[in-house]
């Protein structure tokens, strides 16, 4: 049977629930024993078994489906030489899909996704609507974190409009993340045994948060005055410890971020379209022009916009390769049938 050392292991995010699913993996090996992966590379694996860290391979089974975060049983072998033989199931897993429809494991067993954004020209609204679509897809509280209060400008605005437009139950919080009072300001999602999680475009302050939470000093980069965008200063996904005794996994700022979700899920972050949506005249509206739309005069008219374009990409999402294809030839020929009108009309031939 495996063995496990609840204290020490729990500064590494184990709960008593992943306790529970390690011991239910089987082990005829003696040198084995439970460890969590905080970085992966191409060849080679970064393990935590809460003494250090250790480089391990997988065993080609597990290899391709691994992902920071999971807890994995680790086989000990001659030469310091470790291998990775069994993978625990996740609890959580947020992941992307990508342009062909296949799924990306970003992260797996978080508790809680802090969705890092700007107040400077990195603030995007749409952008944090597609992060809380992919976050609370994956059943993973969101915590709404905007950094650089210390430089930008409008903050009063910004945050008025952030308000406005996002459901009322997702905490904001607004800080600077050089300053310690960041510690205090995250600490309700900070205690010991919690797995969080930063996600947001390069530019938006993650290592300099993950800097202030560890105290440690990750190297951060300059951004761009005219748009707040950055150079990738993280470029791999990593887990660390927190001062207070969570751990952290920041990540490298994703430039495309297609939901992996379905109609259902994505309508947990678009809560109020939903709601408002079941008092529409019409069960199948789209609430462009159909009348009694009970959605489009009275919800932000980007926010109902940006909700239909993710729509769109879900449903693309589940199509298979044959519907895809079908898609484009339909659309093809409308394209072409309407070239052909205007030339009618224009009287070309």
């Amino acid at each position: 049977m495996i063995k496990i050392d609840f204290e020490s292991l729990r500064v590494i995010g184990l709960t008593p629930y992943i306790a529970q699913q390690l011991l239910v993996l089987e082990s005829n090996v003696a040198a084995t024993f439970p460890a969590r992966i905080v970085e992966i590379h191409r060849e080679w694996m970064q393990f935590h078994n809460s003494e250090g860290e250790y480089r391990a391979r997988a065993l080609p089974a597990l290899g391709v489906g691994l992902a920071v975060g999971d807890w994995v049983i680790v086989e000990s072998r001659p030469n310091n030489e470790y291998w990775i033989t069994q993978r625990m199931e996740s609890v959580t897993q947020i992941s992307r899909r990508t342009h062909e429809g296949n799924r990306q494991i970003l992260v797996t067993n978080v508790d809680t996704a802090l969705l890092v954004m700007g107040l400077d020209n990195d603030f995007n609204l749409r952008r944090m609507e597609r992060y809380l679509a992919i976050v609370q897809a994956a059943q993973v509280m969101p915590v709404i974190v905007l950094t650089k209060q210390d430089i930008a400008d409008n903050i009063a605005e910004k945050l008025e409009k952030i308000k406005q437009r996002l459901p009322t139950h997702i905490p904001i919080i607004a800080v600077n993340g050089l300053h310690e009072s960041t510690v205090m300001a995250l600490a309700p999602w900070l205690r010991p045994g919690q797995t969080l999680v930063l996600l947001g475009s390069s530019g938006a302050g993650k290592s300099t948060l993950t800097n202030t939470l560890t105290s440690s000093a990750q190297p951060t980069g300059d951004v761009r005055k005219d748009d707040s965008k950055g150079r990738h200063t993280t470029t791999s996904r990593s887990l660390h410890q927190c001062t207070n005794g969570a751990c952290i996994i920041d990540t490298p700022g994703l430039r495309s971020w297609s939901p992996d979700a379905d109609e259902e899920s994505l309508g947990l972050a678009f809560d109020d379209i939903t709601t408002l949506a079941m008092s529409c005249r019409f069960r199948d509206c789209e609430h462009q022009d159909e009348p009694g739309c009970a959605v489009r005069n009275v919800v932000d008219a980007d926010r109902l916009h940006n909700y239909q374009k993710l729509l769109r990409e879900v449903r693309r999402s589940q199509q298979t390769a044959l519907e895809r294809i079908d898609e484009r030839t339909k659309w093809k020929v409308m394209h072409k049938a309407a070239a052909a009108r205007t030339r009618e009309k224009r009287g070309d031939y």
